[in-house]
């Protein structure tokens, strides 16, 4: 599930949105409304169930070939994702919707490589939300490794301080860190 040309996606467990309004999150960094939506090369980040925690890592073209070895592994491709084994049962009963989204509202967000984009005026979806489907099946059809871990700090802490590109969603809803 990507967009197409001249679309952006925001992905919603929620089927009834008519109408994307700009408001600030109850978790935001940043005091400015906002709709949120992402682009083709992100929408793989929220091809899971909006409050599971995940940490992702992708190939960049700096990356060494020591962190691809130690971090994706013998065949694990270019990108991997892991959740935690308490979150698989609601990946796979999750129904997630994606909103086709007019792009040209929206600007990129987050520097110096954007992680979203945003538009501060309403934004009305293209057509109605399409069900996303199965979350496995568009991982093994995007290639995307997707690990399934105890905990995901050890894994997060090793992508982070390595050399590979990186992104953590809601992590404040992980395990606690061992030891921690």
């Amino acid at each position: 599930m990507r967009p197409e040309p001249g679309q952006v996606l925001h992905f919603s467990e929620d089927p009834t949105i008519t109408r994307f309004v700009p408001h600030v999150a109850a978790t935001a960094r940043q005091p400015a409304a906002y709709v949120w939506a992402v682009d083709h090369a992100r929408a793989p980040d929220y091809w899971f169930p909006r409050a599971c925690p995940r940490a992702m890592a992708w190939c960049l073209p700096t990356t060494s070939a020591a962190d691809r070895r130690h971090i994706l592994g013998p065949g694990g491709g270019e990108r991997v994702h892991a959740i935690e084994y308490a979150w698989v049962g609601r990946l796979l009963d999750v129904r997630l919707f994606a909103y086709r989204l007019p792009a040209a509202p929206f600007t990129p967000f987050g520097g110096p490589d954007s992680h979203a984009v945003v538009a501060t005026e309403p934004v009305e979806p293209l057509g109605p939300p399409e069900p996303v489907g199965d979350l496995l099946r568009l991982h093994d059809d995007a290639g995307i490794q997707l690990r399934v871990l105890d905990n995901l700090w050890g894994f997060w802490d090793a992508v982070t301080a390595g050399t590979l590109g990186f992104s953590g969603i809601r992590l404040r809803n992980a395990r606690p860190r061992p030891g921690g």
